[in-house]
């Protein structure tokens, strides 16, 4: 059974590592038995990015973007109004917006924004593309992995939140790549690391690691706010 402190006040990357390590066990038990949503990660998370590095431009096709959304909505809850707005751009338009946003890197703002502009995305679902293309400097805003950050406003789809959640997230990949085996941690391993933590507290305990005691940052004691979801 893991420790009821949650992860984020953890400072040892050996046991984020611990964590993340069970990513794929947690991920079937929240897929359940027909696993799409497996398959649907092994793509998010193997075939999408290669796919984008391999390209002259870094881009998303519309039928990429539209794949990565029914990753996004199995992954939490399930918005079918999304997929029909994000299925009315055009394929032009969508390569269009994607590649201005890769461009833009590593200006955050400017490159969600230029996401944006198309019907259906919010900054959740466009940070779910830069971290498909850009690992090294973007997280997907989950709500699991915002709800496990102490000290942040009740959650909200905007740009200024999202940029609250990464900023927290970058310093966190940054701590716990110094001196870890693991490598190099990125805001993208971060995130996978909260959301793998959080999902497996509610639905199969057993399978975390055991946090046990561990050092606490001093930011980390102080209460977290009540947080409110809204839509993404």
């Amino acid at each position: 059974m893991a420790a009821a402190g949650g992860l984020w006040s953890c400072a040892d990357p050996s046991r984020w590592a611990a964590v993340l390590e069970c990513r794929g066990a947690v991920l079937r038990a929240r897929a359940g038995p027909q696993g799409r949503l497996e398959a649907l990660d092994r793509w998010y998370r193997e075939e999408l990015p290669a796919a984008i590095k391999a390209r002259a431009e870094k881009h998303v096709t519309r039928d990429e973007l539209e794949r990565l959304l029914a990753w996004k909505l199995a992954r939490g809850r399930f918005r079918p109004r999304l997929q029909q707005l994000v299925a009315a751009n055009t394929p032009e338009l969508v390569v269009q917006r994607s590649a201005a946003a890769f461009r833009l890197l590593p200006d955050m703002h400017a490159a969600v924004m230029a996401l944006c502009a198309l019907r259906g995305v919010g900054p959740a679902t466009a940070s779910a593309v830069l971290a498909a293309g850009a690992p090294e400097v973007a997280a997907f805003m989950s709500e699991e992995a915002v709800a496990a950050v102490p000290g942040l406003p009740a959650l909200q789809d905007t740009v200024k939140h999202y940029l609250l959640y990464l900023s927290r997230v970058q310093e966190r990949a940054t701590a716990l790549s110094q001196g870890s085996a693991f490598g190099l941690w990125t805001p993208h391993y971060v995130e996978t690391a909260l959301w793998t933590w959080a999902v497996g507290r509610k639905m199969c305990p057993d399978l975390l690691p055991n946090l046990g005691p561990s050092p606490v940052l001093a930011e980390d004691t102080k209460p977290a706010k009540k947080r409110r979801t809204q839509a993404e």
